[in-house]
């Protein structure tokens, strides 16, 4: 007989910064619901034989199924109890990703600027007052949702699909009612809201808006996973270019989420992941970016030190030991990009400011946007390859750990427009 195994709950931090609000009493609505054992729900991940997995469906119900690596469904504490004593499958808990938030800005309705200090400083051109480029590219923000009637992403919506319901998911839903999704697609693709709007870094890329947190902030590492291999199945049966954009992060390695970044990669998918907030010591950088097949991205300041822009302290570092070999291996930042204080569209309609390497990651998967739109031969390798060598042309020295060369705060360096 087997032995069950029961894995504890890893609790998970999504990898951004607020710059102003704080969502402690969306938290405290959360364990309302857990006063009693009777009310706990679990979100857990079965394996087992064929036999024992069809008998246990049958039994729960199911949410995603992972085939050889399980499937995963929401439980009572009663029926948790039932299948932990049950010796011929395995069960363990799903991690869970929450916010961790601090402030936010007063969201406004018009923008301070058209063209915010990022997509100025990846364009190095300090008096663009607009962009372009990203056609024929699509590009899957894996977030809150996305305000899709908002004037700056309206046009570009192309996908909109909701993977927290108790379904495998809802087409055309992905509302956001908690903004950091929106801000995210807006700074990788916002069109400029017809001439009152933000310009982000690939206006004419499309958008492939898939809510994988709820409004609160928080998601299930399975809803991501399913995410990820949907929208790989999906850019393979349209035969689309795609790049996943994950503004989220975990300190532990999930592996449901890392399966699914090596299938989309089969894909020709290109992935691109926050480092995450943890910094500023070394080997604090989160997964999904701390694996080897997902591009990392740091955050940097409007700030000069050294004579380039500094890396914040709250951005994660990766792995010293590995600093000028220029090689991407497991927990190694790849490169850096505009994070502190970015502007961009909010569910509200409007704008507002907010810092974390949340927002430096949809700078680099909207270059990416611009590059593999005008070199549409290439692969999603050869992509990733364009964007570690503009990154080597602009060294960045500033910031704890930062050094000239590939090094463990910023990479390989800032990629910008050429």
């Amino acid at each position: 007989m087997k032995s069950k195994r029961l894995i504890s709950t890893a609790v998970l931090s999504l990898a951004m910064v607020f710059t102003g609000a704080n969502f402690s009493s969306a938290a405290e609505m959360e364990k309302a619901p857990k006063e009693s054992a009777q009310k706990e729900t679990f979100r857990v991940l079965i394996k087992g034989s064929q036999a024992e997995r069809t008998q246990t469906k049958k039994d729960v119900g199911v949410h995603h199924d992972f085939k050889g690596q399980g499937f995963t469904v929401d439980v009572s504490a009663e029926e948790y109890d039932k299948l932990v004593k049950n010796d011929e499958i395995e069960v363990k808990k799903v991690p869970e990703f929450k916010i961790a938030a601090t402030n936010q800005l007063k969201a406004t309705s018009n923008p301070s600027t058209r063209v915010p200090w990022g997509i100025k400083a990846i364009y190095n051109n300090s008096s663009l007052t607009s962009t372009s480029g990203g056609n024929g590219i699509k590009v899957a923000v894996l977030d809150t949702g996305v305000l899709k009637t908002h004037k700056d992403l309206s046009s570009n919506v192309e996908q909109c699909k909701d993977f927290t319901t108790g379904s495998t998911y809802v087409n055309n839903s992905c509302a956001d009612r908690n903004g950091h999704g929106t801000h995210v697609a807006g700074t990788v693709l916002g069109n400029g809201g017809g001439g009152t709007g933000v310009y982000g870094v690939a206006p004419q890329a499309k958008l492939w808006a898939y809510k994988v947190l709820t409004d609160s902030g928080s998601g299930y590492s399975d809803d991501i996973a399913a995410a990820i291999r949907h929208a790989a199945d999906q850019a393979s049966s349209t035969g689309s270019k795609l790049i996943i954009s994950m503004s989220l992060g975990s300190s532990a390695n999930d592996s449901l989420i890392s399966s699914a970044v090596t299938y989309a990669q089969g894909k020709g998918v290109l992935i691109i992941a926050a480092a995450g907030n943890s910094g500023s010591s070394a080997n604090t950088i989160g997964y999904p970016g701390a694996l080897a097949n997902v591009v990392a991205v740091a955050a940097l300041e409007n700030v000069k030190a050294n004579g380039t822009y500094r890396v914040a302290n709250y951005s994660s570092r990766g792995n010293p030991n590995t600093d000028g070999d220029y090689v991407i291996g497991v927990k190694d930042i790849e490169v850096s990009a505009p994070g502190s204080a970015v502007e961009s569209a909010w569910y509200t309609g409007g704008y507002n400011t907010i810092s974390g390497t949340s927002m430096a990651t949809p700078h680099v998967s909207g270059l990416a946007a611009k590059i593999w739109a005008s070199n549409t031969g290439y692969s999603a390798n050869q992509v990733r390859t364009v964007l570690q060598n503009r990154a080597k042309s602009n060294d960045i020295l500033g910031g704890i750990g930062a050094a000239s060369g590939d090094d463990y705060a910023s990479g390989f360096g800032f990629p910008r427009v050429q």
